[in-house]
């Protein structure tokens, strides 16, 4: 027991949200007499999160690198209205449609990074007029109209489920592959990461909580696609998704960038001394969260089958929010991808909960702003007493 309390407070952050997540599940599970973990459901709960998970993803960076953006709202409904008009007004292919879209992200989170790399405007008052500029302009752009709908196949990003190959009535073998594939994967990589741990004298956890670990792990795997697999399988946003976690995990875990960015967000004088080029690692991070941002208009957009002038309206708090909730600090240097997803399928649990319940947006709000408040004391808590 003492050896599980030690390892609980070093991976405080980490293991603390997730218990959370399952807690909330459990408790939304049984108040909603089980719709919440339908297959439809869960399929539902996965479109619906899928643009904040996207979002967060790039959000993490900024907020470890000492950032913030309050923009990608505002960015993905102007992307999502520029997509509408080149696709449904001006008749481009939707995958060059597509393209175009991203490298306007880019171009979107250059104009921002600049400001705050090279000018060093702080980053709160860029992006805060980023948000102002980009709405207005996603107005001006759609004219105040609804604009679609779209070529199938763009819709396909978002409302779209990946082929079964054994052609299975009532069942998506392919799905059920899948996740056993993937629960092997992460065996695998936790196996090898252990035995380069050891050879290298780091201290790892028992063995008995090694094997539970990976026990649970590979049964929510094993059950999520289960369950899926009953319904129409993989959504294909999900596979995106699972792709983009896969390798900003690999970026933020071992990579050198990664380790670079972490740096300086714990102390950036410390860490352009050391040689790490702070303003360009900065900029290239607004680029980032820029493209991510305009895949994650895309997708709204594909499910909505319309482009509106009000999407994306509240989309930065709650992308903040799950970075926040998920552990990532409020003065920078610490988070972790899991940690961003787990935030973002937290606040996302939530939002079905209580809209299966019946309770209303008011009540939401107000709950969501409660957890993201003790979720930074938490952070706050635990920084001063250490």
């Amino acid at each position: 027991m003492k050896t599980l309390g030690t390892i609980f407070k070093s991976n405080i952050r980490q293991y603390g949200m997730l218990l959370a997540l399952v807690m909330v599940m459990i408790f939304f599970q049984v108040t909603t007499d089980g719709i919440l973990m339908k297959p439809i459901n869960i399929t539902n709960l996965v479109l619906q999160n899928s643009y904040i998970i996207v979002m967060a993803l790039g959000m993490l960076l900024i907020i470890v690198a000492g950032g913030i953006d309050l923009s990608v709202g505002s960015v993905a409904a102007f992307i999502g209205a520029t997509a509408a008009v080149l696709m449904v007004k001006l008749h481009i292919h939707w995958s060059l449609t597509m393209l175009i879209s991203l490298l306007v992200g880019a171009l979107i989170g250059a104009w921002h990074g600049y400001w705050i790399a090279y000018v060093k405007i702080p980053a709160f008052i860029v992006t805060l007029s980023g948000m102002l500029i980009f709405r207005g302009l996603t107005l001006l752009i759609l004219q105040g109209e609804a604009v679609g709908p779209f070529p199938v196949p763009f819709q396909r990003l978002s409302t779209g489920f990946i082929p079964d190959f054994f052609n299975n009535e009532g069942f998506h073998i392919t799905t059920v592959l899948i996740g056993i594939l993937l629960a092997v994967t992460l065996i695998v990589m936790d196996y090898r990461s252990r035995k380069n741990q050891q050879h290298y004298g780091f201290e790892v956890a028992p063995v008995y909580l090694f094997i539970a670990k990976n026990v649970l792990i590979s049964g929510a795997v094993l059950s999520l696609c289960t369950l899926m697999a009953s319904y129409k399988g993989l959504p294909n946003v999900l596979v995106v998704m699972a792709v983009l976690i896969a390798i900003f995990s690999f970026v933020t875990s071992q990579s050198v960038v990664g380790r670079r960015i972490y740096a300086m967000g714990g102390n950036e004088k410390a860490a352009r001394l050391s040689g790490v080029n702070t303003p360009r690692l900065l900029f290239l991070s607004f680029i980032n969260i820029g493209v991510l941002a305009a895949l994650a208009g895309m997708i709204v957009a594909a499910r909505l089958n319309t482009a509106t002038p009000k999407a994306g309206v509240g989309f930065e708090l709650d992308v903040i929010a799950a970075c926040y909730i998920g552990g990532a600090s409020a003065s920078g240097g610490i988070g972790t991808i899991i940690g961003a997803v787990v935030g973002a399928f937290l606040i996302g649990v939530m939002n079905n909960g209580m809209s299966i319940l019946g309770i209303g947006i008011d009540w939401q709000q107000a709950i969501k702003g409660f957890v993201l408040l003790m979720a930074v004391f938490f952070d706050v808590y635990n920084k001063n007493k250490s």
